[in-house]
Order: structure tokens, then C-alpha cells, then sequence
């Protein structure tokens, strides 16, 4: 895309986050987010989801992050992403169910602050979460991160430099309400991945019927039943034509056999109490 094009899809986004500000009293909110975690397929499962004709997805680009990074914005601003009530009630003619809609930002499920912001703002709505093997998402977030900018050292240093980095910072943005951590967000490899200490958080403030978890090892495996229980927990009619894939994957190195040990024994003692919480063996340890 040239610098050209670039700008004025900037501008014409502008226009139409403004327009959709002050329409946002004709707008839906949220019936579902996926809040994480990262580098765990958020992408093709909204990508996937935005294929049923029940499913009105966020205009623009499936990550707002406004309950994170942009919750001085408004509620305004938020509303103004997604589509009108117009439209959702005009989905009940083809489908049979009032149009839902959501989007997916997956900094929602670890930073300190979302969770509360969500139940507050957005008190019926529902979250799904996804979880792969914490080993494998730790090194693609890395490769991720470094590929956008945001991590300058190599995957071994980084994650030396991790509990340095990120001292603190919870407490700081729990603090500071308009604060922002750049280590907390982007370089965060192995407390990511401790997804217990996540869900149970999630779980205290949503309760755990309003919480759904998938294995993307296995929704990327058997797509089908996986999506259907997906469907099934927003309510949505399952539908046959949907096509399934992998989105935003990148390309990396193998891992060094010792660091993959020592990873995983790092992360065993919480993806056993992830098996307990969650009532299955997640597929990384079967």
C-alpha cells in the first residue's frame, strides 16, 4: 500500500469512527469478545466467526482495544465501531436470531484493569478465551512482537529480561487508570502463558457461564465441533457453510531442544491447575 493510500484510508476511518460517535445511540454494543490469549488464534476464530450470517463483526478491524489501551476515549467512541440495531434486527429475517456482534483484542484477558471495565461497561456480554501450548506461544509472540518493532532482543535475552521488565507494572497500571506499559503489553512471553492466573481473574468477575474456553490445538484440528460450541454459547444457529483456516501465523526457527525442557517445566505446574480449573487436560500435555 502506498504512503498515499495509507493516508486517506486513515482519513476515511477518521470520518467514519466520528460519524460513528455521534451515532452511537443507534449502535449495538458487544454481545461477545475474545479477549485473548495472544498469539493463540484470535484471528481466524473472529475471522471464522464473521462468516455466519448472525455475526456482524466491528467495523474496521477486529481489535478495538478500548477496554485496554483506549478507555479514555469514551463509551461513545467505542459504540461508534460497530454496527447499527437497524442492521442486527434485519438479520432475524435470514436467520431466525437478531444479528450479533464483537470483536477481538487479546491484551483484554491480561492487562489488570479490562476486566472490570468490561463487567461495568458491558454487563451481558461474553467472553471467549483461546489457549495453546504456552511453550509454542510464548516463542510466537516473540517473533511477533519483533517483527512489529516492539522487541529489539533475541528470544533467550528476552525472556532473561522479562520479570525485570514488567517489575511493577501491574501495579502501576492498576494505580494509573490512563497509564500504559510497553514491556507489560508486548513483552510479557512466559505470564501470558500462565493462563490459570487469567481465567480464574475472569472468572471471579464474570462468573464461569459467561466464560468459553477452546483448545486451538483442536480447533484447528476438528474446526467443526469446535465452532459449533462456540455457536452454541452465543446463541447462534450452527451454520454449514463456513470456511475454516489459520490467520496471521508467522514463520520461525525451531526452538532449541533444552529451552523447550526448560519452558515446559516452567509452565507445568500452572497448566496443571488449568487442567483442574478448566475440567480436561489441555491438548500440549495429553
Amino acid at each position: 500500500m502506498t504512503l498515499v493510500k495509507a493516508q486517506a484510508r486513515r482519513a476515511v476511518r477518521s470520518v467514519s469512527r466520528t460519524y460513528g460517535r455521534w451515532t452511537a445511540g443507534s449502535r449495538l454494543a458487544p454481545d461477545f469478545l475474545i479477549v485473548g490469549a495472544q498469539r493463540c488464534g484470535t484471528t481466524s476464530l473472529f475471522k471464522t466467526l464473521s462468516q455466519h450470517p448472525a455475526v456482524l463483526p466491528a467495523v474496521y478491524h477486529k481489535g478495538v482495544h478500548y477496554f485496554d489501551t483506549g478507555y479514555d476515549r469514551g463509551m461513545d467512541w467505542y459504540l461508534g465501531h460497530f454496527p447499527t440495531v437497524r442492521r442486527a434486527e434485519a438479520v432475524r429475517a435470514q436467520v431466525g436470531v437478531r444479528g450479533v456482534t464483537g470483536e477481538s483484542s487479546p491484551y483484554y484477558m491480561f492487562h489488570p484493569l479490562a476486566g472490570e471495565r468490561i463487567a461495568k461497561d458491558l454487563p451481558g456480554v461474553r467472553l471467549l478465551v483461546l489457549l495453546r501450548d504456552p511453550v509454542e506461544r510464548a516463542y510466537s509472540a516473540h517473533t511477533h512482537e519483533a517483527a512489529r518493532g516492539f522487541e529489539s532482543e533475541g528470544f533467550e535475552r528476552a525472556l532473561e529480561l522479562e520479570q525485570e521488565r514488567i517489575a511493577g507494572e501491574r501495579e502501576r497500571l492498576l494505580a494509573d487508570p490512563t497509564a500504559h506499559s510497553h514491556h507489560f503489553q508486548h513483552n510479557a512471553y512466559l505470564t501470558r502463558g500462565q493462563y490459570v492466573e487469567q481465567l480464574e481473574r475472569l472468572e471471579s468477575i464474570f462468573g464461569r457461564d459467561r466464560l468459553h474456553v477452546i483448545d486451538a490445538d483442536d480447533f484447528f484440528a476438528e474446526p467443526r465441533p469446535a465452532f459449533d460450541a462456540v455457536c452454541d454459547f452465543l446463541g447462534l444457529p450452527h451454520w454449514a457453510d463456513i470456511s475454516f483456516g489459520k490467520h496471521n501465523a508467522r514463520s520461525r526457527s525451531p526452538m532449541d531442544p533444552a529451552l523447550r525442557t526448560r519452558l515446559e517445566e516452567h509452565f507445568a505446574p500452572y497448566d496443571e491447575r488449568l487442567s483442574t480449573w478448566w475440567g480436561r487436560v489441555p491438548s500440549w500435555r495429553r
